[in-house]
């Protein structure tokens, strides 16, 4: 079953996002506490989210310059996100759990509307110059939620990537892709030196989360997302609500 799970959540991550709706909740009805389960989750699908940066690395079309600075925003703010949550006592985490899934779950459904805003439309740009905070300091923002919890925030690069003025989705995706392995990336290596990893139910994951991530990859740059997404703001929904009343 997590096998399926990390399978499907790789996938998911790679067409809509969201594949910590699948891990999270299969990890907890395992026995595994919040905490656990959050760790789990970021070990099991970040070598499928490299499986997805593979797949599509012909639409990385972007500014090198540019990229490794968002990249070192990424890494420094999930460093700080990451080492909150280890830091942070467990029964806290327990506590936030069902509003981190109720923002996630928000973030995930309605978060495309606000990606497709276009902040350049005429009369109001000027406002969104002064109002919007540089994309810099918003990545960084996204990286600290990345390494604490992470659910929603795919969700929350591409209306980044949006703003940045990117309008291909593919091209979206690949970044989106790119910088959310980043975060991860240095998560998991935080996770890994705390000790905190489960390595037989870890490689079980890891292996569901690559194939998944890879064919999610390539069916993402051929159908559409939107039943997908459906589907997993309908699970968010069930989580959230689950363990709101737990």
């Amino acid at each position: 079953m997590l096998f399926a799970a990390s399978a499907a959540g790789g996938a998911i991550n790679s067409v809509a996002g969201g594949g910590t709706f699948l891990t999270f909740p299969m990890l907890i009805w395992s026995g595994e506490s919040a905490l656990q389960a959050n760790i789990m989750s970021t070990i099991a699908l970040w070598p499928g989210s490299l499986s997805s940066v593979y797949a599509y690395r012909r639409e990385l079309i972007v500014d090198r310059r540019r990229l490794g600075e968002f990249m070192i925003i990424s890494i420094i703010g999930s460093i700080i996100g990451t080492s909150i949550l280890l830091l942070m006592p467990e029964a806290t985490f327990e506590r936030l759990v069902p509003w981190l899934l109720l923002g996630a779950t928000l973030i995930f459904t309605f978060g495309n509307r606000v990606s497709g805003i276009r902040y350049r439309a005429s009369g109001i740009s000027n406002l969104f110059r002064y109002l919007i905070p540089d994309t810099r300091y918003l990545q960084f923002a996204i990286a600290i939620y990345g390494g604490y919890f992470g659910a929603g925030a795919g969700i929350l690069m591409l209306a980044m990537l949006n703003m940045m003025g990117f309008a291909s989705i593919h091209r979206m995706n690949a970044l989106k892709t790119l910088l959310g392995s980043t975060i991860n990336a240095v998560a998991v290596v935080i996770f890994i030196a705390s000790g905190r990893v489960i390595w037989p139910l870890a490689v079980v994951m890891i292996g569901g989360a690559m194939i998944g991530g890879y064919v999610g990859a390539r069916l993402a740059l051929k159908v559409s997302p939107e039943k997908i997404r459906a589907l997993v703001s309908i699970i968010g929904f069930a989580m959230t609500v689950y363990f709101f009343l737990k």
